[in-house]
């Protein structure tokens, strides 16, 4: 049942982490590919390695506990699935060890086409009566489909330890019509770089592209948090790739900014590629622990800079076909006043906002981004869930397709 007559299949490095109990917190280890593709696109790997995945009961030299996850889709629209593992700390105790983690992906009804995986990890020295255990975790990327997995894992003294189960990379009936990164039956490795760049994209040719800026504050859901935790920043960068992605749209002006910091950390002007490594260097340099001084002694110094910010991105002589707010939910002590907006006048295009909210619930009214939106009787979108964000991203290239074509008056300077 595990045989594969031909082991033709793609080599990726497994998205994994590293989580050692009880020990101090070690960096990011690097990842490796086992084995080497050959002329013919064939895996080769050791014989060792490859007659434990083909054994039909699982070995246990290596003492480990396999709990395999879900598919489960992302905001990256991309269903991932993975596992977990933990080991006896007493079983990698010495001075140094490696850990080889190899799995292959085969799709239901194609047994001669599997994808192999692979990462390896680095083990810190640990004590010969160490207690507790070793977690690791992997993920991998998913089309719609059903999978049967082959995992291995060994160390420095060949001890192995395998597994095997079934996943499926199903779609809820609700969001049939979302569409996904990965075509059925496709594999990849999920990656630990979220500020990779762009591959090219095929921009429609029967219409001239849209020119959108977006401006993202790149901020925490809670405004007590010191930390743009992972989960909310990759959602945020998520929000601004499927804008990217879509192909009716052309040009780009992009402005990152923190509230909370009261400043523009980015930003990149009528451009068709997003420098997303720039944006993450950027990224890196936001200070959420730390409170200026001086932003102390101002009174309502995030109102006055959200103004400023209104006014000066919604100036030039080149407006743009629309203009989109991202970002969680902004909840300042005091609104932008309407004197401060009327300033602008009529923007002349449409206005969008997509919120960032996983608990709409918690906060359930409108926020300052929010309230500045409907002045200019723009549309604003709660994004709870990756469906969110794909409908969002649908209803709004539409409409503003829709607005550009009639090129109707859709601002205002009031209500």
């Amino acid at each position: 049942m595990r045989k594969h007559s031909n082991m033709r299949a793609l080599v990726f490095q497994v998205c994994a982490i590293a989580l050692f109990a009880a020990l101090s917190p070690s960096p990011v280890l690097p990842q490796e590919i086992m084995g080497s593709l050959t002329g013919d696109g064939s895996v080769r790997l050791i014989q060792a390695d490859l007659a434990a995945l083909e054994v039909d009961e699982p070995k246990k030299d290596l003492p480990c506990t396999v709990t395999p996850a879900k598919a489960t889709l992302g905001f990256d629209l991309r269903m991932h699935a993975g596992y977990e593992v933990s080991i006896p700390l007493r079983e990698l105790a010495g001075l140094e060890n490696r850990l080889t983690i190899i799995f292959r992906v085969t799709p239901e009804g194609k047994k001669d086409q599997p994808t192999y995986l692979t990462q390896v990890f680095k083990v810190p020295p640990i004590e010969q009566d160490a207690r507790g255990d070793t977690y690791l975790e992997g993920s991998y990327d998913l089309g719609e489909g059903k999978y049967h997995v082959d995992w291995l894992i060994r160390n420095v003294a060949e001890r192995v330890c395998t597994d095997e189960w079934d996943v499926e990379a199903k779609l809820p009936d609700r969001d049939k019509d979302v569409a996904l990164e990965l075509a059925p039956g496709e594999i990849a490795a999920s990656s630990l770089e979220k500020f990779q760049e762009e591959a090219p994209v095929e921009r429609a040719q029967d219409q001239p592209g849209l020119n959108v800026k977006v401006l993202v504050n790149f901020a925490p859901p809670s405004a007590n948090s010191a930390v743009l935790q992972p989960l909310d920043r990759n959602a945020l960068l998520s929000i601004l790739r499927s804008i990217t992605r879509e192909p009716r749209v052309g040009r780009f002006s992009i402005v990152a900014f923190n509230l909370q910091e009261q400043r523009v950390i980015f930003r990149q002007d009528d451009t068709s590629r997003i420098d997303y490594t720039g944006l993450g260097e950027a990224l890196e340099g936001l200070n959420l622990g730390t409170v200026d001084v001086k932003r102390l002694s101002q009174k309502h110094g995030e109102t006055q800079f959200l103004a400023d910010l209104i006014q000066r991105e919604t100036g030039g002589d080149q407006p743009p076909d629309a203009l989109v707010f991202a970002g969680p939910k902004a909840i300042l002590d005091q609104n932008v006043p309407g004197d401060e907006l009327k300033k602008v006048g009529e923007v002349g295009y449409p206005v969008f906002y997509m919120n960032y909210n996983l608990h709409p619930e918690v906060v359930p009214w409108r926020d300052a981004i929010g309230n500045i939106v409907r002045f200019f009787r723009g549309t604003e979108y709660t994004i709870t869930r990756p469906r969110d964000m794909w409908f969002a991203v649908t209803e709004m290239i539409s409409r503003i397709v829709q607005l550009k074509s009639g090129r109707p008056n859709a601002g205002a300077g009031g209500q």
